[in-house]
């Protein structure tokens, strides 16, 4: 399997298909810039944490999937499945560290917070009875992720309805759970601790401030199709 790039709302998304059937798929891999100043979260989420986690963490990932497809395209023409089979793992991590920060970055905005509005306002409270009881269970969730690890607002396209689900490390919403991811909370202590220190509810108190609700209404109409 490799990483092939996907446009969504004009930005860059991957998605793992077979390494023969993505014509870009030696394509190299590019961070993508934000949408606002480093500053332009605060005080909800520091400049300094803003700055660190996109041009550190997530280049880092950027780099070490690229470096993953590389090596994976070598196996794959000399027939190594045993080095394919090993590179699973930095693909899985690395692709899904790209895949979610890019998804991570679109979902915040400086004049976010608030409600949603519209039908993705009401698809909220249908299905999880209101929007504050979506936000508890949601907060609750990220709180409760082990370690490292992302929560999620989700589309189940065969149900039709949100839900929301809690993966590991950098494991990819939808590659996991095979929902499509609407809004992303990285749990990380990369995310927080240098503003938040060890006191994860905190940040999950404030990122609410900035939550994009525009953004998630655009990728709730989209996973409809």
């Amino acid at each position: 399997m490799m990483l092939c790039r996907l446009s969504l709302f004009g930005r860059t998304s991957l998605k793992l298909v077979p390494a023969l059937g993505c014509p870009s798929s030696r394509q190299k891999h590019t961070l993508p810039d934000l949408p606002y100043d480093f500053g332009a979260l605060q005080p909800h989420i520091s400049a300094e944490i803003m700055q660190l986690h996109h041009n550190k963490h997530h280049a880092a990932y950027v780099n070490n999937l690229n470096i993953a497809e590389e090596k994976y395209a070598e196996a794959l023409a000399k027939g190594d499945v045993t080095a394919q089979i090993s590179l699973q793992p930095a693909l899985k991590f690395n692709g899904g560290g790209h895949v979610n920060h890019s998804i991570f970055w679109t979902n915040l905005s400086p004049s976010g917070g608030g409600e949603p509005q519209g039908e993705l306002l009401e698809a909220i409270k249908c299905d999880f009875g209101s929007f504050e009881k979506f936000k508890d269970k949601l907060t609750s969730m990220s709180v409760a992720v082990q370690g490292s690890g992302w929560a999620w607002l989700g589309y189940n396209k065969e149900s039709k309805r949100l839900q929301v689900a809690a993966c590991a490390n950098q494991d990819p919403l939808q590659g996991t759970t095979g929902l499509i991811p609407l809004l992303g909370i990285d749990v990380w202590e990369h995310a927080y601790y240098l503003q938040y220190k060890n006191v994860r509810p905190d940040y999950l108190k404030a990122i609410w401030n900035v939550i994009n609700w525009q953004n998630v209404s655009e990728r709730y109409q989209a996973s409809k199709k």
